[in-house]
């Protein structure tokens, strides 16, 4: 079966031919350029219609015809809703049949959030072949571990062969160096057959710098009014540039079947409407393929805004939690500068309010800024909140992509990944963490030219205000992320799992799942929410969800390295050092998970 859906922009399929819409106010004119096996490509002029849009039917063309878009009869551009560009950001695009893929019916409706154990994977570097099919040969493997969700990092066309894909530039086009469109699908497919929920992360707050011509005829997209880190902020006032983004978002979920999508900085999104965009992207996701079948949201925000988290129908718009990772971060690693700076002095206590209300920050001044930041969260479920130990800027922004394997002890890092599964919150794991791989995940782009040295020298400038960094020598050291190295240092190497200690790391991830997806996941959807309550003495924590049944879930954590004493839980399910059931002793760095009588 088919899942294509007409778009507003873009090349569509038609019995007479491939009817083309391109949205550019800024052109006088515009013609299409199709490509030909032999000789010169030939031209067609678009007819302009009101509100910058240009249309032309060319009658006879089909799916595998390549083309551009030429502005003006100087400049040939990629069509910006290209749904395919083998040879990348700047070559032709490719027309599909979106129907040509056939769908197994298995009847997926993807699986209710709190079954969610994310697994975020970057196709390039979780294989050494860095493909979709390659992918699909292990996803057995994440099966069996435990894992019932995948989070793909951005798939969107970006220049160059490597990338972590959110300097993408063309959003309907997947990176063709990963495989083709119906490669996508196969791999979404077999995760679907295997029980497993793949969302894709869509970056909708800039645009990369190389292969980007919007500036060139359409100016509309941008507005001088905000600036983003990464460049030019988007115009999501503007009807059409709004239009754009949105359709974009139910193009992934219906013509790919994703099960949702991971939001990038929705704090660098700019609306001042009566709508945010943001929230106008999830009523649509909602009342869409939401309405259908589960398709969750996830937002990456800054701003910690709780009013945009929770459950509508059958779709949960959850957030990235950086108020979870910061004090974990700190208790396992004692690193405190910058940022963690604002959870130093009291982490445990910062870990049990976002254990048991959300947010560590609920509108308190963030020293590092000076502003108040988040908004009160005690009343929202846990599962509005996917909370993680590591991911791809954590362990990536730092100079030479160390993971936490590298930096806390081991009895350390198994307290923290005892409490990231074992919490009623949504963990996620980043690819590798579940058998502690040693390769960094480095910063890693394929730039050219000057713009590739101004992004290696501003790499290591970055780094100037840390101790380690000082020396301009030592600065040099940090890798080069245009090299070809770079890339290939920051793909795993699976073979390590059969291998000490990795197996062992392997085994224990796979246990602390099993306990998650037999006891505790069952009873997510009775917690109470806003019931929940912890104590602390600053190096022990207790933390108490309530059931709705009168129970409640009760987990014990020691940060340190002393025993304390602790009430008899009611039924223990699970300690990570194996301590007996009538224990009444916390030993150091332990963790346990009970069940309280009513």
């Amino acid at each position: 079966m088919s899942h294509s859906v007409p778009l507003h922009f873009g090349p569509q399929l038609s019995a007479e031919g491939t009817q083309f819409r391109f949205w550019a106010p800024g052109a006088r004119r515009v013609d299409l350029v199709l490509e030909a096996s032999n000789g010169a490509p030939s031209l067609q002029q678009f007819t302009a219609l009101a509100g910058g849009w240009f249309e032309t039917l060319a009658r006879g063309v089909g799916a595998g015809a390549r083309y551009r878009l030429r502005i003006d009869d100087e400049l040939d551009v990629p069509d910006p809703a290209s749904r395919f560009q083998p040879e990348g950001v700047t070559g032709p695009g490719e027309i599909l049949d979106p129907d040509a893929f056939r769908w197994r019916d298995l009847r997926w409706q993807g699986r209710p959030w709190y079954e969610a154990v994310l697994y975020e994977l970057h196709v390039g570097t979780f294989t050494r072949e860095g493909t979709y099919a390659a992918a699909i040969e292990h996803l057995d493997d994440l099966a069996r571990l435990g894992i019932t969700a995948i989070e793909l990092l951005p798939l969107n066309t970006f220049a160059g062969r490597r990338g972590w894909g959110y300097d993408g530039v063309l959003l309907y086009a997947p990176q063709p160096s990963y495989g083709r469109p119906e490669d996508l699908k196969r791999f979404v497919q077999a995760a679907h057959e295997r029980g497993l929920m793949v969302l894709i992360d869509v970056v909708y707050n800039h645009f990369g710098p190389e292969g980007n011509y919007l500036h060139r005829y359409a100016e509309d997209f941008f507005t001088s009014a905000h600036h983003t880190p990464w460049g030019s902020a988007i115009d999501f006032a503007h009807p059409v540039v709004r239009q754009f983004f949105i359709q974009n978002a139910l193009y992934w979920l219906n013509e790919y079947q994703f099960d949702g999508l991971r939001v990038d900085a929705v704090h660098a999104m700019f609306d001042e409407g009566d709508t945010h965009f943001i929230d106008e992207l999830v009523d649509s996701v909602q009342s869409g393929p939401g309405s259908e079948r589960y398709v969750h949201v996830v937002l990456e925000n800054h701003r910690n805004e709780a009013r945009r988290l929770g459950l509508k129908g059958r779709s949960m718009v959850a957030q990235w939690n950086d108020d979870f990772h910061h004090p974990m971060h700190i208790l396992l690693t004692g690193e405190a500068d910058g940022y963690y700076g604002n959870y130093a002095e009291r982490p445990v206590e910062h870990l049990g309010r976002v254990l048991t209300e959300g947010f560590a920050y609920q509108g308190e001044v963030y020293r590092t800024d000076g502003h108040a930041r988040g908004e009160r969260s005690a009343g929202l479920p846990p599962t509005a909140f996917v909370s993680f130990l590591q991911n791809h800027d954590q362990i990536g922004n730092r100079a030479c992509g160390e993971r936490l394997v590298q930096l806390a002890p081991p009895e350390k890092l198994r307290v923290g990944l005892a409490v990231l599964l074992l919490a009623p919150q949504i963990p996620m794991l980043f690819m590798g963490e579940e058998y502690g791989a040693l390769q960094p995940f480095l910063y890693f782009c394929d730039y050219q030219g000057e713009l590739a040295r101004s992004i290696r020298e501003g790499r290591r400038n970055e780094f100037a205000s840390f101790g380690a960094f000082a020396d301009e020598q030592r600065r040099e050291q940090i890798p080069d992320p245009n090299a070809e190295q770079t890339y290939r240092a920051s793909q795993l190497d699976l073979d390590e799992r059969a291998r000490a200690p990795h197996r062992q790391w392997l085994a224990y991830t796979q246990e602390l799942l099993r306990v998650r997806a037999e006891k505790l996941a069952p009873l997510i959807p009775e917690i109470i929410p806003g019931a929940a309550r912890y104590t602390t003495d600053g190096c022990t924590l207790t933390v108490t969800w309530p059931l709705k049944d009168g129970r409640a879930l009760l987990m014990q954590a020691n940060f340190g390295d002393q025993a304390k004493p602790v009430p008899r839980p009611g039924e223990l399910w699970y300690s990570i050092a194996g301590a007996p059931a009538h224990s009444e002793e916390l030993g150091p760095w332990e963790v346990r998970l009970s069940l309280a009588a009513s």
